[in-house]
């Protein structure tokens, strides 16, 4: 195999994988715009979400089949599911905690990342479970490069997903109202801005996305697992850093940049796959450092 080869098969990889980061890292990046609050169990709604998309294609399956209809159909509900246990988690653990200081509520979180993964790992047992979508093996030849179906309808659902959450963030009122809390919750409210709805809804949202990420991994590698949303909610912080947390653009930018380092870092001489996590998080230090602000962060008054 040609370098120009192994280039375009692991710059296919890294998109891939950056697509699932870049989802999971819009809600680290909205929630903390908005609320000033590090969702370290966001990665557990990642995790739910899937698990809640094996479960609804598991009762549809028999109706409209495993395949990518029935993938489809089950993300959209687990959206729904996980989005409305989105909103719980704010209004049960968070809410009454966002005047306590920064500690008390970054512990809070993990500590609903705690019972989310041990919630799991009690119901599987600590069992892998198979995802059961079957999507088949098509796709399309360019040369030495073969780009499978999946590859382009998951790329392209996470493209959509990205680009309504940037048009409704930009263009609606909710969207607007989100902006201007993110500069002045107090301002906001004193404009007449129902804070608390628009929390609501930025809970919702990240959550949705998180889960429609957690359905398309587990459709697509096959299987899920009750620690699947801990690394990757740490890639996602990452690349929520990288990009300018708060910056939702910047959440897109940093989530593909973090899948191509993956991918392209694992290709150097005598570097192996296991060393994809010391990549991502070499990076995460090296722009806390040079660049704390990440790529595309603003000052604090002009973020999302």
């Amino acid at each position: 195999m040609s370098i120009f080869d192994i280039f375009t098969n692991q710059l296919l990889n890294g998109i891939v994988l950056g697509s699932f980061y870049a989802l999971v890292a819009l809600g680290y990046t909205m929630v903390f715009g908005v609320v000033k609050l590090l969702n370290f169990a966001h990665g557990e709604l990642y995790m739910v979400g899937g698990f809640a998309g094996f479960l609804v294609l598991s009762f549809l399956a028999p109706y409209i089949g495993p395949g990518w209809l029935g993938v489809a159909v089950s993300m959209l509900l687990a959206m729904v599911a996980v989005g409305f246990l989105g909103v719980v988690i704010e209004r049960v653990a968070y809410a009454p905690m966002l005047s306590a200081p920064r500690l008390s509520i970054l512990i809070t979180a993990l500590a609903v990342s705690l019972v989310l993964q041990n919630g799991m790992l009690t119901l599987t047992k600590g069992q892998y479970v198979p995802f059961g979508a079957a999507l088949g093996f098509g796709g399309v030849r360019l040369g030495n490069l073969f780009i499978s179906y999946n590859q382009m309808v998951l790329v392209g659902v996470a493209g959509a997903l990205m680009l309504g959450l940037e048009l409704f963030v930009s263009r609606t009122q909710y969207g607007r109202a989100m902006r201007a809390i993110a500069v002045d919750k107090d301002m906001s409210r004193l404009m007449g801005i129902n804070v608390n709805a628009v929390i609501a809804v930025t809970f919702i949202l990240g959550a949705a996305l998180a889960a429609a990420a957690g359905t398309m991994a587990g459709a697509y590698y096959g299987s899920l697992w009750y620690f699947m949303g801990f690394l990757i909610g740490l890639k996602a912080f990452t690349a929520a850093v990288i990009g300018g947390i708060g910056s939702i653009p910047g959440a897109m930018l940093g989530g593909l940049i973090l899948g191509l380092l993956e991918s392209f870092g694992t290709q150097l001489p005598g570097v192996g796959s296991e060393w994809k996590d010391v990549f991502s998080f070499s990076v995460l230090i090296l722009v806390l450092v040079l660049k704390p602000t990440g790529l595309l962060g603003k000052p604090e008054q002009e973020r999302m």
